[in-house]
């Protein structure tokens, strides 16, 4: 459900998975990891390491070139994570694999930011796990589902940012090592081991807020607002558009009305210096129910919505 093949003279493959719930019992963590991505036989020739670590046929189909047909991890999570050290941000070199300044998967463009720095967002988290065990990351690190990683679609590899789940305040500093998760509302794609220790390894999914890590100043992070209090929780706004032509935000208001897909909010906001009508459906309480409105708004013929979290 994950990543895809990225063009370049340099080809690297993602292949990753959005989180799933785990299946079936796992075992506990051997030294090696497993990548989330998989490289290219042409990759590999151009000075990637190859011998022992994992690669992904690529001549296959998605679905077919892993040794799992379906991602998952241990039915309970092994009790040493809860005590397993985050990783120390530190300065280090860019590196040489993953950060093309533009790439392109499914259809969709993406650029690599220059700096993570002041990088702050808030979105829907997903996880992967043992299908990716010892295969390599869009970096050519092995991908290790027992160390606090994550897929980024943008930010720099390798960098490091602090994830917070927004309904219960833990959070978790992850290295960022691989590219995903590709799949629509998803912003970031968790380790198996950072989705347990924030708590969102049970449902699969979860509303987080992602704050890159300025490896100079590591401590130099604003606080996390997080929704607490009985029947308190965050909640999802789909973003269908921003429109400096109020005429163009109506037009897409009464379709989204017509089609009977929700609530539809209509807000004055200042981007950038101008006033634009943002068009937004919601506010929703679950995943799932994001990901069926965002699927119908674009058989309207409508651009994919955007996530927002409030």
């Amino acid at each position: 459900m994950r990543r895809a093949a990225a063009s370049g003279l340099l080809l690297i493959v993602l292949a990753g998975c959005a989180g799933t719930k785990p299946k079936t019992p796992g075992t506990p963590p051997v030294s090696a990891a497993t990548p989330a991505t998989a490289t290219s036989t042409a990759a590999l020739a151009k000075g990637a390491p190859a011998a022992g670590i994992a690669t992904a046929n690529t001549d296959l189909p998605q679905h077919k070139r892993y040794r799992h047909a379906e991602d998952g991890g241990p039915l309970e999570p092994p009790a040493y994570i809860a005590s397993l050290p985050e990783p120390v941000p530190h300065p280090v070199p860019r590196s040489r694999y993953g950060n093309k300044p533009t790439y392109s998967v499914r259809g969709h463009t993406y650029h690599v930011l220059k700096s993570a720095i002041g990088y702050d967002r808030r979105g829907i988290a997903s996880w992967y796990g043992r299908k990716f065990q010892g295969y390599l990351t869009s970096s050519f690190e092995k991908y290790d589902m027992y160390k606090f990683t994550a897929a980024h679609k943008t930010l720099p590899l390798p960098s490091w940012a602090r994830v917070t789940n927004l309904e219960n305040g833990k959070s978790v500093i992850v290295r960022i090592n691989d590219r995903g998760p590709f799949v629509a509302n998803r912003l970031i794609d968790l380790s198996y081991a950072a989705a347990v220790r924030i708590g969102i390894w049970p449902r699969g999914t979860g509303l987080v807020e992602v704050q890159a890590i300025d490896p100079r100043h590591p401590g130099e992070l604003p606080p996390v607002h997080v929704v607490k209090g009985p029947g308190s929780h965050p909640v999802i706004w789909l973003q269908v558009g921003a429109f400096a032509d109020a005429a163009n935000a109506v037009r897409v208001t009464d379709r989204l009305r017509a089609a009977g897909l929700g609530p539809v909010r209509v807000s004055r906001v200042l981007v950038h210096g101008r006033t634009v009508q943002r068009v937004r459906l919601g506010p929703l309480d679950k995943v799932s129910t994001a990901d069926r409105l965002s699927r119908k708004v674009t058989q309207l013929g409508l651009p994919e919505p955007k996530v927002a979290v409030d």
